[in-house]
């Protein structure tokens, strides 16, 4: 390919950052104290934004606030008509239920299997394709002398704002050890020191080098493992066939799902003692107008689904932006940028060249400090097509680690850049905010269990975990831990399963109280696809006609 590297319009900014490069390489910047990060936070972090959240008016979380695109999914009619399905004559029918496709999904269902339960996992595209298998940076947990579960805890909750549910918190970092020596068992090969042992590095917020990582291919290389130990122990799955509603038995207790069968497009009802809901977030539904790093299936259906089965939501309004998804080249936008680039040294550089935030704080004040320098202060970097971004200055990484650093661990990254002509081992990443993880989802408990009997979530689709904003390398361990506890768990309860009518009562019950409350929606849930034929999907946000707009 032709080399293009970046426009003339950048190339300015470009010569002020190399310029003082030498000078920053040893150069550091403070982490801010409590009271300046809340400032920032309030001022410039999308959470803050109340007019982009609306107000629930139905359901469990009535009067709760969310963005206005999942709340415009959670009071939307279903997409099927209850009255047609004959629930009593199943087409397939299994102990336990799992839907989805990532690393929670396959989790559960190994763990289910291991104990004995005949186990079925249906997901939406194909068995990998989740926000799992395009996860670079690594997975957290406390494994060296100077590391504990207990350090790993505080770190979690202040990094939450200290909103994490406890028991959750105190769960992950308990099983994360465990979780990567059970990895490594089925052939998961994370990346040594010499002496063997673990190399790990320190994401932002994390106090002690705790993520572990598989050079930056960390998601695929274990989904890789994952997908062959499901398919050689045997355990049937169903591709392209989404669920669209769950079933309730006449006690309100979970007793299976409808699924949509995409090639033959035709509904199947599945009957199932136990439904695990692993679905992941809502990426695709652009919270805010923000571009997305989530996979293409990342519509919210586990949320809209439990929600109507009269399941809670914990901290729906809360959403991670991820500082550094990639700005440019324009075909990338959104596309993540391995928070271990700044673990490894690269500086977020404005368009003056100068350093203004710690590349190691939490990913929260990362993003707001990057709205900031582009929206409010107006010293972000243009794009051609006009968008805003600051510079991830990575040619710092061979600077500091020697010659050779950059490819060595992130030869992904390069190679996707390398497509367009930007080579980051000497060239910058321009890069700005993307959505990347809905901090929010379905209330659970420490086993992944649901307010709704037989009903359990794990993942992404839950919330609790991570409070009000996740820290790096914990969503990983995240969907292991809690996805191994819920297949555990729900195997280990299948003799107590007695099950009633199959129903689907509950969703006639819903679109009641959507219509006695004067709610009319144009559009049916889940959506299952991002529609992006008629409208751009992003708004203004981040780009040069908004940079006021904070």
């Amino acid at each position: 390919m032709e080399r293009m590297s970046y426009p003339i319009e950048m190339q300015e900014s470009l010569q002020k950052l190399a310029a003082n490069r030498a000078d920053r390489r040893e150069a550091s910047f403070d982490k801010m104290e409590f009271a300046e990060k809340e400032a920032l936070l309030k001022a410039f972090h999308p959470d803050f934004r109340s007019s982009e959240k609306t107000t629930i008016r139905v359901g469990p979380n009535e009067g709760d606030t969310a963005p206005k695109e999942l709340v415009a999914l959670l009071e939307s009619p279903s997409s099927i008509d209850p009255a047609a399905f004959d629930l009593t004559n199943p087409d397939l029918e299994t102990d336990i239920l799992v839907v989805g496709g990532g690393g929670g999904a396959l989790s559960a269902a190994l763990s289910a299997h291991e104990r004995g339960a005949r186990v079925l996992v249906v997901t939406k595209l194909r068995l990998g394709d989740s926000n799992t298998i395009m996860a670079e940076g690594g997975i957290a947990a406390a494994t060296h002398p100077e590391d504990s579960p207990a350090i790993h805890f505080v770190d979690t909750m202040v990094g939450g704002r200290h909103m994490n549910v406890p028991e959750l918190v105190e769960a992950l970092v308990n099983d994360a050890p465990f979780i990567l020596d059970w990895l490594s068992s089925l052939g998961v090969n994370f990346d040594r020191r010499d002496d063997g042992s673990y190399f790990a590095h320190m994401p932002g917020g994390h106090s002690r080098r705790r993520s572990h990582s598989i050079k930056d291919l960390t998601g695929l290389e274990i989904m890789r493992v994952l997908c062959d130990e499901l398919r050689t122990q045997g355990i049937e799955v169903l591709e392209f066939s989404p669920a669209v509603e769950l079933v309730l038995d006449e006690y309100g207790r979970c007793a299976g799902a409808v699924l949509y069968d995409f090639d033959s497009r035709r509904h199947r009802v599945v009957k199932a003692k136990i439904v695990i809901l692993a679905t992941g977030g809502m990426g695709r539904l652009h919270p805010l107008g923000f571009p997305t790093s989530n996979h293409y299936g990342a519509t919210a259906d586990g949320l809209i689904m439990a929600y109507r089965a009269g399941a809670a939501l914990l901290y729906a309004g809360y959403v991670q932006y991820h500082p550094t998804g990639a700005a440019w080249p324009e075909q990338m936008l959104g596309l993540l940028i391995s928070e271990a680039l700044r673990a490894q040294g690269a500086q977020l550089v404005n368009a003056e060249g100068v350093v203004f935030v710690n590349r190691l704080e939490t990913r929260d004040a990362v993003s707001a400090a990057i709205i900031r320098e582009c929206n409010a202060r107006g010293l972000g970097v243009t794009t051609p097509t006009g968008m805003l971004g600051v510079w991830l200055d990575t040619p710092l990484i061979d600077l500091i680690g020697g010659p050779g650093t950059f490819i060595h661990r992130f030869a992904g990254i390069a190679g996707r850049f390398r497509k367009y002509g930007i080579d980051p081992v000497t060239e910058p990443i321009l890069v700005f905010p993307t959505q990347h993880y809905q901090n929010g989802g379905v209330r659970i408990d420490a086993r992944g269990r649901s307010d709704v009997p037989g009903l359990y979530v794990v993942g992404e689709a839950s919330g609790g975990v991570h409070g009000h904003n996740r820290l790096g390398a914990n969503s990983l361990v995240d969907v292991f831990v809690f996805g191994r506890r819920a297949g555990n768990h729900a195997a280990s309860v299948l003799p107590e399963v007695r099950m009633g009518r199959p129903s689907l009562d509950h969703v006639v019950a819903y679109e009641q109280a959507l219509k006695e409350r004067g709610i009319v929606s144009d559009t049916v849930s889940p959506i299952l696809l991002p529609d992006y034929r008629f409208e751009k999907a992003l708004t203004s946000v981040g780009h040069a006609s908004d940079r006021a707009g904070s």
